[in-house]
């Protein structure tokens, strides 16, 4: 009782802040069933691709164990996300600049995960966000694999849930059971499905077609198909380079499926200003959370 308690009163100081980003947020969940899909390659290439449109992109590694975005992109931060948890530093001051305009908040290396986190963090998680000054037209929460208690508190409090999936049974198998994970036990409906390291067209349509079939057979479920990211050798290359192909390598294949991808995101509905601010992102994780303490015996 006294963790929904808790949980309660987070959601009340919450809603106490004066909101400093008063803008929409447009706030895009990237999972993937399956490690080494190159979910995050995708997070960091779709977050430059949409710096390169214009927009104010920050990036939040919430692999919140073995996050790897700075060392993607060659960063080197001072302090991560579980500084700000314990109250020992600002939001602002966790962010540290990547390539262009790109924004990243490091993972929180050391915190197991969103959904173990105590309450009182909770709050200070809110307040964080409440407070934060940055600008910021779109969050990308690049998640841990899998279907850890993180990636479903995320994939729920997002507006969007992209699902990277490659031609691999196991990816497959395991993109299927997220969704219905997601879908059958917190009543997701709308999936964005990214086909990733494929040779042609033609494959990542077959891909697609392949998990729909299962999908439409036993599941109520929306997908849209996203496109493809081919399989590109610029992207190994610009991996070394720790950069964004679609910064060290503009014109090569990948680099303009990112852009292609850019086109069909911005058509995306534009979220409400009721459920487009960054503080209903972290409150719809706390509230998640809440619903799950209070149906445990």
């Amino acid at each position: 009782m006294r963790t929904v308690e808790y949980l309660h009163t987070a959601k009340k100081q919450s809603g106490s802040h004066t909101m400093k980003n008063p803008h929409p947020v447009r706030v895009i969940t990237v999972t993937s069933g399956k490690g080494g899909v190159g979910k995050t390659n995708v997070s960091v290439n779709l977050g430059m691709a949409l710096s390169n449109a214009g927009k104010h992109v920050t990036i939040m590694d919430a692999d919140l164990g073995l996050g790897n975005i700075d060392v993607l992109l060659g960063l080197h931060p001072k302090y991560n996300l579980s500084n700000v948890i314990s109250g020992e530093c600002s939001l602002s001051d966790v962010m540290v600049k990547g390539p262009g305009n790109l924004s990243i908040i490091p993972a929180a290396s050391g915190v197991q995960n969103m959904a173990e986190l105590s309450p009182p963090e909770h709050a200070g998680l809110i307040q964080a966000f409440s407070e934060l000054e940055h600008n910021i037209d779109v969050l990308l929460v690049d998640t841990a694999a899998g279907i850890s208690d993180s990636v479903i508190s995320f994939s729920r409090a997002a507006q969007e849930v992209m699902v990277v999936v490659c031609d691999e049974p196991a990816s497959i198998t395991d993109a299927y059971a997220l969704i219905k994970l997601l879908n059958t036990e917190y009543g997701l409906f709308r999936f964005r499905i990214l086909c990733n390291r494929v040779k042609s067209a033609q494959q990542a349509r077959e891909l697609y077609t392949t998990i729909t079939r299962v999908t439409d057979r036993f599941l109520d479920v929306a997908l849209d198909y996203m496109g493809f990211i081919p399989d590109d050798d610029f992207v190994v290359k610009a991996i070394r380079k720790q950069r964004p192909v679609v910064d060290a390598y503009p014109r090569s294949k990948a680099a303009m499926a990112f852009k292609t991808l850019v086109d069909k995101v911005e058509k995306w509905p534009i979220p409400t200003t009721a459920g487009g601010h960054l503080e209903f992102f972290v409150e719809r994780l706390v509230q998640g959370n809440m619903i799950d303490a209070e149906v445990m015996p």
